[in-house]
């Protein structure tokens, strides 16, 4: 089969991710992306084993490991911060690596590995035409430019959550987890990052309207008003932000056409999600994994790339449909609040594994058996 040249559209972790397993593959890629340089946007992430089996791949595991940090289990707590289950990863998915990591030391990671492997990446490109390339590839998020083209005008609905990302110095003895604090209406997460960086992401129903994106400059006052009744170690943390980006969370359909045989969507220009299942970068990395593969393999560009729909879009939509349950049941109220808990306590206390093996499907994934 002929390598035809790849274009990919945005720098970010699909595109960056794709432009690497294409290039150490003899692809010739050039990425485009409209920002002058790639700086940090967002903030944590946490890299399920499903991911990590794609960095080991690629072979960035030894540098991958020296940015991020272990995520031993993930902790559900209620509002005063009351233990309510505990996924313990290390106990139960011993074989598994979970990790904790900032989004900008990931991307420098995969920028320096596609530069490596030879891709072309060409910062302050806008694309504002889609080029007539033999190969385009849209890894250019929840604005893509591609998507309408492959699926027609789509129009995003606001979920009724607004949500909060901040950085803050981390404990020098913090725990290696991610902790979930859960509210009548709302919800706050955080995780230690390394390098002495906390991550916190706080969501809570309201009804005003805030715009899709992550660089909202948002109000320290405002957050802390809006978790002033959440207990444990929530109210220390909330002091220590300075600085905190606000966004509303609009809910997406899976794109119904992700090729058409010279064009393809990755990541969330094809797939966003709602961060309640922690595997939009996830999702993203497996997607660049699977079209490297599915090219490399032929027999022909257009065989290919259907093939890669075939295999990414049912997965991805059960992820999707997964994290708007999230969203749900991280909010109840009252009664039903109340009965949720006890019966996470009660599973958490007598068949804990049970919590985590829910995820089988999601950690045991192997997009490198493709």
């Amino acid at each position: 089969m002929t390598r035809p040249p790849v274009t990919i559209i945005g720098a970010g972790i699909a595109g960056l991710t794709a432009a690497c397993a294409l290039a150490q593959r003899g692809f010739a890629v050039t990425v485009l992306e409209r920002a002058g340089a790639l700086r940090e946007v967002g903030a944590g992430l946490q890299i399920s084993p499903n991911a990590v089996r794609v960095i080991e791949a690629l072979g960035l595991w030894p540098r991958f490991r020296a940015i991020s940090v272990p995520s031993q289990r993930v902790e559900l707590r209620d509002s005063a911060g009351r233990p309510v289950a505990v996924l313990d990863l290390a106990r139960y998915r011993p074989q598994d690596r979970f990790r904790l990591v900032h989004r900008a030391r990931l991307v420098a990671l995969l920028e320096q590995a596609a530069r490596e492997a030879g891709a072309r990446i060409e910062l302050g490109h806008d694309v504002t035409d889609l080029p007539d390339m033999p190969l385009l590839i849209g890894a250019d998020g929840v604005k893509s430019r591609l998507r309408p083209a492959l699926n027609g005008a789509e129009a995003p609905f606001f979920t009724g959550q607004t949500a909060w990302r901040a950085l803050i110095p981390a404990e020098a003895d913090a725990a290696a987890a991610a902790q979930v604090f859960m509210g009548p209406g709302r919800h706050l997460v955080s995780y230690p990052l390394g390098q002495g960086q906390r991550n916190i992401v706080a969501v809570v129903e309201r009804p005003d309207w805030h715009e899709e994106g992550w660089s909202i400059p948002g109000d320290p006052a405002e957050l802390r008003a809006a978790f002033a009744r959440f207990g444990g170690p929530v109210p220390g943390w909330l002091e220590r932000v300075e600085r905190v980006g606000i966004w509303g969370l609009f809910r997406h359909p899976v794109a119904a056409h992700w090729q058409d045989g010279k064009r393809a969507l990755i990541g969330d220009a094809a797939h966003p999600t709602l961060p309640f299942m922690a595997q939009g970068a996830v999702m993203a990395i497996e997607d660049a994994w699977v079209l490297a593969a599915c090219l490399d393999a032929g027999p022909d560009q257009e065989t290919a790339l259907a093939r890669f729909q075939s295999l990414r879009q049912p997965r991805c939509q059960r992820i999707v449909e997964a994290a708007n349950a999230n969203a749900r049941n991280y909010h109840l109220r009252g009664p039903t609040r109340a009965v949720a808990h006890a019966g996470l306590r009660a599973v958490s206390r007598l068949a804990p594994a049970r919590l985590i093996e829910r995820f089988a499907w999601l950690y045991d994934y192997d997009p490198t058996a493709v």
